[in-house]
């Protein structure tokens, strides 16, 4: 009989976090082994679930979690600060991750592929969980063969921390892997005020905006002689994002090395 994969969720009191944790409650072979959050305080997996019987702590101390819980797999929703200790950590005790939380940047990916491969482990660094989402960015970079002329513009929530996002970043790498070729900026163009025109991801121009109400949201606008080509996924819920972290946390166990982006496990 093949057991459950235990897992740890780090983060487990923000708000992918939560949702994480009733959604792997939920999932049909994995067993929520633990949770950690820096903020917990006498906290318990109950408040988070409603489930009264469950007493399972939530605690504060991640190596401390993982030497007590021993999980297969840990998902980290913390913030761009902790990730990379995160990481570290749990590769070092055998631990695979899913990493939910962006802000990692080519250099410590490619630190994380060879720590995980030394333990024989496997991180899943995923900047956006939604199937929705992946469609964009693949509909995007087929677009872009025939319209080169791109800008991105993504909006999140007000407590994102970082910008721009890892949806936005992976969009505009896998946008520029598909261009054959880039006009050049219209002579004489300058800011008035600077960053009016949006940061610079491999050229594309990207622009973030940080507002109450919304929840993850991402338009790839292309132009063109004539006329103009937009592409764009609305995240509601966080909800939508629990089917893409259960299928990464089924996959972990078959895989080494990093895998960076959703798509690579539909």
């Amino acid at each position: 009989m093949v057991r459950d994969l235990e897992v740890l969720i780090a983060g487990a009191l923000g708000k992918m976090g939560r949702e994480t944790v009733k959604a792997i409650k939920a999932a049909e072979g994995l067993h929520l082994i633990g949770a950690v959050d820096v903020r917990a305080q006498n906290n318990a997996i109950s408040e988070i679930t409603g489930d009264a019987h469950d007493i399972t702590p939530v605690m504060n101390d991640l190596e401390e979690a993982l030497d007590r819980w021993k999980p297969d797999i840990l998902i980290d929703f913390t913030n761009p600060q902790a990730v990379l200790s995160n990481s570290r950590i749990a590769l070092k005790k055998e631990c695979s991750c899913v990493i939910g939380t962006t802000g990692l940047d080519e250099r410590e990916l490619a630190e994380l592929d060879q720590l995980a491969r030394d333990n024989g482990k496997a991180i899943l660094v995923i900047p956006n969980f939604s199937i929705g989402a992946i469609l964009m960015m693949r509909f995007a970079q087929q677009a872009a063969q025939y319209f080169p002329d791109v800008e991105i513009i993504e909006l999140h929530h007000d407590g994102k921390m970082d910008a721009p996002s890892g949806t936005a970043i992976k969009t505009a790498e896998m946008i520029d892997e598909q261009r054959s070729f880039l006009k050049s900026p219209a002579i004489g163009q300058f800011e008035k005020y600077p960053g009016a025109r949006g940061g610079q991801v491999n050229s594309i121009r990207v622009h973030s905006v940080r507002l109450p109400g919304y929840v993850a949201h991402q338009e790839v606008l292309f132009g063109s002689q004539g006329q103009a080509l937009t592409i764009r996924h609305d995240s509601f819920d966080r909800k939508c994002f629990m089917p893409g972290v259960i299928l990464a946390v089924k996959k972990a166990p078959e895989l080494q090395g990093l895998v960076y982006g959703l798509e690579h496990l539909l």
